[in-house]
């Protein structure tokens, strides 16, 4: 493939400029044609047989390149390949790699004893980042680090997916930090043709194209492909000659540039992310929006749903949500992109006019008040108003963003906010380090990593002798030590430190001490300096000599984040202390290889979020399989996750109104907990006997929360609750040339439309106090004008009363109509059940009711007895009209 560019000089770097490119692919010996398949499934991010059949070939090799087996096999010297071929044991071991691979391919999975086989992809998952592979790097954190988990998790579980994404050419910066610890960034280039990704062409041979509308002119967008296992993941890239030269910059950096750039890569993600999909043939029903970067993407399916299909723009949502999930990584408002109306009027208003959608129907889908064109455009009311269904990634985060975004729906309770929760997890075979994967499968068997959600498998750990699981875990925490102070020399010899001080590296850390880790994204939410607060009382744990206390810490902080700047500065001077530097290290540039090492080795993860600011965290989960043991803030999954024998709480899941005095009580928590528990577990021992109390604590965490904070659960759990049932509910809107989406269309327009007739007139209870056992009778009269009684359901709420007189743990009870006494008003009856004695409450509600509607918009329209008007200014759970005792 050659292509002409014009031969001018670059200005900027004063070098000419290529006039045709051509690509050079490596040539292997037919006998070795196989690493060619290996090195570009990324199967082997999570398999250590073939890593390691790669670091055979060339051990430093595998190094320089990064772990990147295609870059890898293209620089190779031709005698390592020949011995390679002559070598007995290696043709052996990747022929059976070989053989693992094709039978992760083929064997029955999961999903299809469940649901049947399909052909192609049938669910799209959409995110900003994608955390694979350290040699691939398209990711920045926490975000990334799960989205490419789900994907692995989607392999094993056999889902028909497709990832869609961007392929930055620069990737998130590299980190360094200068002789006064302030970090600094770098952009290396990313060269695309020396990744595990290939270009996607057409029958012809040419790469496929996509086009993007901006205005006044269209985006071109290149389709590359990394298969991870079974699934594809397609990669937007704008660096190409078609495109201007700001417009090719548009992919270059993951969360660089302003808000305009910002903007102009999630139209390429949502709207190019939809084309390309089509493009490649590839007509999938269901789409899940991993955070609202992605929303835009219903708005290419509305239009498209028009062109095609002839539909009118409400039609044409009413379909698309059927088919669209979205899943909320933010816990506070400002976490959510926000557009200024102009920007997106420039955008997203040119895209409207050119696909002839009215631009008042979309664009009040993104405002809080969705009459007010000043408003800032929020993509995550976007994206739920475009869903059919949403979730948090915890239980506490769930609450949060039910909270968070109750706006959307103010006649509803606090509780029955649409916006469930699934939990992160991890891809356990991906974080699990090989000696611990190898004495997993002796003592538990293939299943731990065939079905890593299952909980009877991981009970096998109790079977483990303790001196075996620690002599695995001790000889982990010895390769982390290794593996800092090599990090650590090359930290000082790139910094231009003294020889003296390069050689001390070799020095710090001891393989035997109490190693606790913290890393992740340097924001001032975490608190990475909490630790911190009180230097005395830390130093005498770090200082005592008969039982040492250790601490490695690594993290990012946002370019622009001078704060997050600040904290790693602090605690780079706090651990150039003498006292200190050989007790306390900050790893540079912290990535997927970093986290490895860590994750493997610590013998705790410190985690201290202010509550409830992280929404789930995944990077203390990653310990588990490892032996490794949490020390957190009971947020996030750590909710889920803690017991005594667990691991332990930084204080006890208190709520505050002053950061100060919680970092006060917290920190005084963390030391307490690290003084008289953590420390004195690790070394109750008797002499050269490995700590009993300790392993047994390592046990019980592997066995309890193992299982459970896996990906594969986490997967499944999105399938059978929201992935099928979307696509159930694309199948049924779809049908029939899509009759039911619209009847169900012109049915919601004509419940707008006279909705303002219904109000519920009157509630009768039958008596006001009862007996434990009785039910309670009900009856209402309720007035629907031109609305019949079919097409609304009438329910009773009610449960028991705080002091405030508010309905708590209610429950609901649907009433029957039982006639008519003239036009439009209708009787109904219904019981409240009085189980238990006390005094209790009910209201009655009256919602919109149609068998084909799949999103929540008898919520938008629900009225409680009492009502002039749609909204309600008081909380639903004060409204009530009859207080009734049961004794």
């Amino acid at each position: 493939m050659i292509k002409k560019h014009d031969n001018r000089i670059n200005e900027e770097l004063a070098v000419p400029r290529s006039y045709e490119t051509f690509r050079v692919k490596a040539t292997l010996p037919d006998e070795l044609v196989q690493l060619h398949e290996l090195a570009y499934n990324l199967h082997w991010s999570w398999s250590h047989e073939t890593i390691d059949l790669f670091r055979r070939l060339d051990r430093d090799l595998w190094e320089i390149t990064g772990h990147n087996p295609v870059k890898m096999l293209g620089v190779v010297k031709q005698e390592k390949l020949s011995q390679a071929v002559k070598d007995d044991g290696f043709m052996d071991q990747m022929r059976r790699v070989h053989a693992t691979l094709y039978e992760h391919l083929t064997r029955k999975t999961w999903f299809q004893s469940k649901f049947g086989n399909y052909s192609s992809p049938e669910i799209a998952y959409f995110s900003m980042e994608f955390g694979l592979t350290e040699c691939l790097p398209i990711y920045s954190g926490g975000l990334g680090i799960l989205a490419g988990d789900h994907l692995k998790s989607a392999s094993e579980l056999g889902l028909p997916l497709a990832g869609v994404g961007l392929l930055y050419q620069q990737g998130y910066f590299q980190q360094y930090l200068n002789s006064d610890g302030w970090q600094q960034e770098t952009y290396p280039d990313n060269d695309f043709y020396n990744l595990p990704i290939n270009l996607e062409i057409d029958e012809n041979g040419m790469p496929i194209m996509v086009e993007v509308p901006f205005p006044n002119r269209t985006v071109t967008c290149r389709v590359w492909k990394a298969q991870i296992g079974r699934i594809p993941l397609y990669l937007m890239d704008t660096n190409i000659p078609q495109n201007n030269p700001d417009d090719r910059k548009i992919t270059y950096q993951l969360y660089g540039g302003d808000s305009e750039t910002r903007i102009q890569q999630e139209m390429v993600l949502g709207i190019g992310g939809m084309r390309a999909l089509r493009k490649l043939g590839l007509h999938v029903p269901v789409c899940h929006m991993n955070e609202g970067h992605a929303a835009f993407m219903a708005l290419e399916r509305t239009r498209h749903r028009r062109d095609k299909d002839g539909m009118s723009t409400a039609e044409a949502i009413e379909v698309v949500r059927g088919g669209t999930f979205f899943t909320t990584h933010t816990p506070v408002p400002a976490g959510i992109d926000e557009f200024d109306p102009k920007l997106i009027e420039k955008y997203i208003g040119n895209f409207l006019d050119t696909c002839g959608i009215e631009r008042e129907d979309f664009l009040r889908l993104g405002r809080k008040n969705q009459d007010d064109r000043t408003e800032p455009f929020n993509m995550a009311l976007l994206a739920l108003r475009t869903t059919a269904s949403a979730n948090g990634v915890s239980r506490l985060h769930g609450e949060v963003s039910r909270n968070m975004f109750r706006s959307i729906w103010p006649n509803v309770p606090l509780k029955e906010i649409p916006i469930g929760h699934v939990t992160n997890g991890i891809h356990t075979r991906s974080w699990t380090s090989m000696e611990m994967s190898e004495l997993l499968h002796r003592y538990l068997g293939p299943n731990w990593f065939r079905k890593p959600g299952d909980q009877s498998v991981w009970q096998r750990i109790e079977k483990i002798p303790d001196v075996e699981l620690w002599r695995v875990h001790e000889r982990r925490r010895d390769r982390l030590v290794g593996f800092t102070r090599r990090r650590l020399a090359e930290q000082l010899k790139r910094r231009g430190a003294s020889s003296k001080e390069i050689d001390s590296a070799s020095e710090v850390l001891n393989p035997e001490a109490l190693t606790i880790g913290f890393a992740r994204r340097f924001a001032t939410y975490k608190r990475a300096v909490l630790l911190l607060k009180n230097p005395d009382r830390l130093k005498r744990l770090l200082n005592n000599s008969e039982r040492p206390v250790q601490f490695i810490f690594a993290g990012k902080a946002h370019p622009r984040d001078s704060q997050g700047k600040e904290l790693i500065k602090k605690l780079v001077h706090f651990s150039r202390q003498e006292d200190i530097r050989g007790h306390m290290v900050f790893l540079e540039n912290y990535d997927i290889n970093v986290a490895r090492y860590l994750v493997e080795g610590v013998d705790v993860w410190m985690n201290t979020p202010r509550r409830p600011m992280e929404a789930s965290g995944t990077s203390g989960m990653k310990v588990i399989p490892n032996g490794g043991l949490n020390l957190s803030i009971l947020d996030g999954w750590w909710v889920e996750g803690y017991d005594t024998d667990t691991g332990w709480a930084i204080g006890a899941g208190e709520d505050y109104d002053n950061p100060e005095y919680q970092d006060e009580i917290e920190s005084k928590s963390l030391y307490d907990v690290l003084e008289n528990d953590v420390v004195q577990l690790f070394y109750d021992r008797n002499k050269d006997r490995p700590p009993t109390g300790w392993i047994a604590k390592m046990k019980s965490s592997m066995m309890k929360l193992g299982p459970v904070f896996s990906t594969n659960r986490m997967v499944s759990e999105y399938t059978e609750q929201f992935y099928m049932k979307a696509h159930a509910n694309w199948k049924k809107l779809s049908a029939d040339g899509f009759s039911r989406t619209r009847n169900v269309a012109q049915w919601k327009q004509f419940i707008r439309d006279n909705w303002n007739q219904v109000r519920i007139v009157k509630a009768n209870l039958d008596q006001n106090s009862a007996d434990v056992g009785v039910a309670l009778k009900v009856e209402v009269e309720v007035e629907l004008g031109q609305i019949k009684p079919e097409e609304v359901k009438i329910q009773i709420y009610s449960g028991p009363l705080d002091i405030d007189q508010n309905i708590v743990d209610p429950i609901t009870e649907e009433m029957k109509c039982t006639g008519s006494s003239r036009d439009g008003v209708y009787q109904y009856n219904g019981y409240v059940p009085c189980d238990e004695s006390g005094l209790f409450g009910y209201s009655v509600r009256i919602m919109p009711c149609h068998p084909d509607m799949a999103d929540h918009f008898d919520l938008e329209m629900l009225r409680w007895i009492g009502d002039s008007t749609m909204q309600l200014t008081s909380k639903p759970e004060t409204i009530h009209e009859e207080i009734g005792a049961v004794s």
